[in-house]
This record gives C-alpha cells, structure tokens and sequence, in this order.
C-alpha cells in the first residue's frame, strides 16, 4: 500500500525486538528508515542490508537515547544525511525489574534514564525540524504497566507512565503546527526477551488477556504504521493500548 511512501522514519532502539518490527514494516510501506542503537555491531548492519534490499534508504546510528548532546547529534546527523525527519519513533527501553524493597537507586535511576529522558531528548532534537517543516508524527512507546502499574516494575512503570503525560503535553503544544504526539502502550508482547520466561510465568500472564494468547512485535508495528501515516491525520495526544483487552 506505500502508506508511508516519501516518508522519514527515525526509530530508537530498533536493531532488535520490537524496533526492529517496526523498522521493517514502516520499510515495506515505502519508508525511508534511519535507526539508532547503542553500538553498531551485526544486528545494525543486518538491518541496514534488509532493508536496503527493500528499495528504501536506510542507515543505522550507534548511539545512546539517554545521552542528551548524542541525541541532538545524531538528529542533526538524520537530517543532514536524509533531508527531512517526518516520524520520530521513541523505543529505546530497558528493565530492571525487582520488588520496591529490593530496589537500589542506581536500578530506578537507569530506567528513568533510558526510557524517559530518551523520549525528552529526542523529541526535543527532532521538534525543531518538524517545526519547520509545520508537520510531523511523534510516537512514544509507553506500556500497559504504565496505564495499570505493575508489582515489581515501579520503576518501568513510572517511566512509562511519565512517557503518556509528557506524549499529551507535547501534542497540546505542537498541535498547532500540524505536529502529533501519540503514545502505543503494548501489553504482553512475544520477543525474544518475553520468549526465556518460563513456561508458567507465560501461561499466567496469558490467563489476564481477554484475547488469550499473547501479542507479537507486528501488532505493534501496524499501529504505529498507523500513527505514522495519514490515515491518523486527526489522531493526537492519545495512548493506544496493544494488548488484546487486558488494560
């Protein structure tokens, strides 16, 4: 269909894991793709050959989401090397999961870090050329643990639900210059990090889904190829759960 043909794309956090699904499905429908991770290593590099098989330019960028100065310069370094940024795909996130009684500072400190001062750095790198472009689609991935919290994930929680109200702020303030900010919050999602839980673990999490079974990283990416595309023109300051109705 080409819904995001003539379209830049850059996606934090995609050489792997949900990222990266979204990375290759913006890519099928006509995307161009820039992507960051921490360090450029065969992951980077076989996405970029993927994808670059796919007709679309595409390039990845070693870089940390929470580093405030390496966000803006990779944004300059998007922009420079594609001409314009037209979708920001917030995604880069960590765990450090524990009870709150057993959680040590530097455990809260990190996952504030990464999954909320990333979203920060670079929507506040990238809003400059959408400003000036007066158009523009910023997606935040938040979670369900951020809409319902979580017993021992305070810390994944509150950065997540930190991630919707600064996604409804940024909306109320770019609105105006025809710029979106809408969040996805995914539930129990099948990747390669859910897929080592054991085998209970998995079957009692699936007990709380409506749905019965869990998501896979392409039902996240078809709404994000929502969000990203003209078929959500109206669509602004939202979280859009993905979680077959256990929020």
């Amino acid at each position: 269909m080409e819904l995001l043909k003539e379209k830049v794309a850059l996606i934090t956090g995609a050489a792997r894991g949900i990222g990266r699904k979204i990375a290759e499905e913006y890519a099928k429908e006509g995307a161009d793709i820039a992507f960051t991770d921490l360090k450029r290593d065969e992951n980077m590099e076989a996405l970029e050959k993927e994808l670059s098989g796919l007709g679309v330019k595409c390039k990845g960028y070693a870089s940390d989401a929470s580093d405030f100065e390496a966000a803006h310069k990779t944004a300059e370094e998007v922009f420079n090397d594609f001409g314009r940024i037209d979708i920001l795909v917030n995604n880069a996130g960590i765990t450090r999961d524990t009870l709150l009684m057993r959680m040590e500072e530097e455990m809260w400190d990190l996952v504030i870090k990464v999954n909320l001062k990333s979203v920060f750095n670079f929507t506040k790198a990238v809003q400059k050329y959408m400003l000036k472009a007066r158009t523009g689609s910023i997606i935040n991935m938040s979670s369900v643990v951020g809409v319902n919290g979580n017993a021992g994930q305070s810390n994944y929680s509150a950065s997540k639900a930190g991630i919707i109200g600064f996604t409804k702020s940024v909306a109320k303030e770019l609105g105006s210059r025809n710029i979106r900010c809408n969040a996805v919050a995914p539930g129990f999602i099948i990747t390669a990090m859910t897929d080592k839980l054991p085998d209970d673990v998995k079957e009692q999490w699936i007990k709380t889904i409506p749905l019965r079974r869990g998501g896979v990283p392409e039902d996240v990416a078809r709404v994000c190829i929502f969000l990203g595309s003209g078929l959500s023109s109206y669509v602004t300051g939202q979280t859009i759960s993905v979680c077959g109705g256990m929020s």
